[in-house]
């Protein structure tokens, strides 16, 4: 039996308002955020599924400085290990993905939850 493919979420206002944040390792990083920063798309997404060649949803985002993405990216390649580097737990990202998303203005899930229990 076929699984049902849960619907991709492509939101470019939510993408803009993340990478409004600080980076995301900020606080506990000891080098220096560097560059603008950008919504990281999660390798492991919380939410959804990733295939080969192919960004998770837009729901799926943390905010990274040029200079972490690109660590990430190119010295760990993996994600859940990247966290670890600096004392999070592997769960870090898909936590601050989902806090975000949840914030987040442009979340038109949250809205209508919000207007069906206000209205």
């Amino acid at each position: 039996m076929l699984i049902p493919k849960s619907p991709k979420i492509k939101n470019k206002k939510h993408l803009m308002f993340v990478a409004s944040q600080n980076c995301c390792l900020t606080s506990v990083s000891a080098d220096w955020c560097s560059g603008n920063v950008q919504a990281h798309h999660l390798l492991k997404p919380y939410e959804g599924k990733r295939g080969m060649g192919m960004k998770a949803s837009d729901n799926n985002v943390v905010p990274l400085c040029y200079g972490h993405h690109a660590k990430l990216h190119d010295k760990n390649g993996d994600e859940d290990s990247f966290w670890s580097t600096y004392n999070l737990s592997e769960d870090y990202g898909r936590e601050i993905a989902e806090y975000w998303w949840n914030l987040s203005p442009y979340n038109q899930e949250r809205f209508k939850k919000w207007t069906t229990n206000n209205l």
